[in-house]
């Protein structure tokens, strides 16, 4: 047994240093490989790291010149030029990998979405098309190939085919769902342009098969209801954002006010909207609350409502309108003042009070329900806000 003992304790060093050496000789070989590429591939490494991407790219492209057969350097250098709108530079590089006649198959597919990209970037979205629709049908980048149609479809949009795709793609019943509702919302929108109330019902009811939370189909569920004639019928559709999108009422504020006024039912309307104000603080919804209040119970109900609103939630833009509504009530003097106050708050009011984009920070004076920077749906924020910009 003791003999056993011993001879453990004199493998057990031997394995010590076969790993020691095994590890000596790997590194030699990196050693060695690193050795062997060209200085221009870490000058270009660098640059790439500092944000030089014209450096990087300059570099890079002199290594890929010297060392041809490297699929994945080619590959990155077409990824720069596009990045920097060299899109004729990364379209005929990416052609002149797929003219390889030994190129392996997988990696033939996957330069050929390298080169869709370079043409949906340039503009030539149906050659973009036509390299994608038989990818999409092949394993190993079938979703990649969908995924680059679903954006490609976005941009043109085509919103039939946009669906179809995003169907494809979805792997359960929450995959997807927001942009699905949003591309039947885009259809609907179009139908009741053309006032086909039928179709734009059909694809408002579709929208929220695909997401119950859809706040934009709420909003034109009464559109398509009040356009049919039933006034009824569309206060209830922008009601019900309440219960599942509230932080979306102020765009529905304007058009319950106009309905309720149609049903003879404006004070109706008022209660409404104060209450949501209560409720949900949004100062989208205080200019109209106030025109609102003015005009059915007089100016000075209005102006407490005003007073008590902008208490509650200051701003710049609320107190510009308060100075605004007082301005009659004051002296001459005190009107060059008040009026000197109030242009210089709307001004920083004006300047500041923008939408944003949750995604990637765009700012916009204008609310759109697609990013049109990052091309993220339903990513504004749904009130402006008087924030500072970071």
């Amino acid at each position: 047994m003791l003999e056993f003992e011993l001879w453990w304790l004199l493998v057990i060093p031997l394995f010590f240093g076969l790993g020691w050496l095994a590890a000596r000789i790997d590194m030699r070989a990196v050693i060695l490989s690193a050795r062997k590429l060209p200085t221009d591939y870490f000058k270009g490494l660098s640059a790439l790291v500092d944000g030089d991407s014209a450096e990087a790219s300059r570099r890079l492209t002199e290594v890929a010149r010297q060392e041809p057969d490297v699929l994945e350097l080619q590959v990155s250098v077409g990824k720069l030029y596009r990045r920097r709108g060299e899109n004729d530079l990364a379209i005929r590089l990416h052609q002149q990998l797929l003219a390889s006649a030994d190129l392996p198959e997988q990696h033939r597919d996957l330069i050929q979405l390298e080169l869709a990209e370079d043409f949906q970037r340039a503009g030539l979205v149906d050659r973009a098309e036509e390299i994608l629709l038989p990818l999409s049908q092949r394993a190993g980048v079938a979703d990649r190939a969908r995924s680059r149609l679903l954006d490609l479809f976005q941009q043109e949009r085509d919103w039939a085919r946009a669906i179809q795709i995003a169907g494809e793609l979805r792997n359960d019943i929450t995959h997807y769902q927001r942009e699905l509702a949003q591309f039947h919302c885009e259809l609907a929108q179009t139908a009741l342009i053309k006032s086909d109330l039928a179709s734009a019902g059909q694809e408002v009811a579709a929208a929220l098969a695909a997401n119950r939370r859809c706040p934009r189909a709420y909003l034109l569920q009464g559109d398509v209801a009040l356009a049919s004639g039933d006034t009824q019928a569309a206060i209830a559709a922008w009601q019900s954002l309440e219960i599942h999108q509230p932080d979306y009422l102020a765009h529905v504020a304007e058009r319950l006010v106009d309905a309720y006024e149609r049903e003879q039912r404006p004070a109706e309307a008022v209660k409404l909207l104060r209450g949501w104000l209560a409720t949900y603080p949004q100062l989208d919804m205080v200019d109209l609350v106030y025109s609102s209040v003015a005009q059915l119970q007089g100016d000075q109900e209005g102006l407490a409502f005003l007073r008590d609103a902008v208490h509650g939630a200051p701003s710049l833009a609320g107190m510009a309108k308060l100075i605004d509504a007082q301005f009659a009530t004051l002296s001459p003097a005190a009107r060059q003042d008040a009026e000197l106050a109030r242009e210089l708050m709307l001004n920083h009011a004006r300047r500041l009070r923008v939408y944003r984009c949750q995604h990637c920070n765009f700012r916009s004076k204008t609310f759109f329900w697609r990013c049109p920077a990052c091309g993220e749906w339903e990513s504004f924020t749904p009130n402006r806000s008087e924030a500072l910009a970071v």
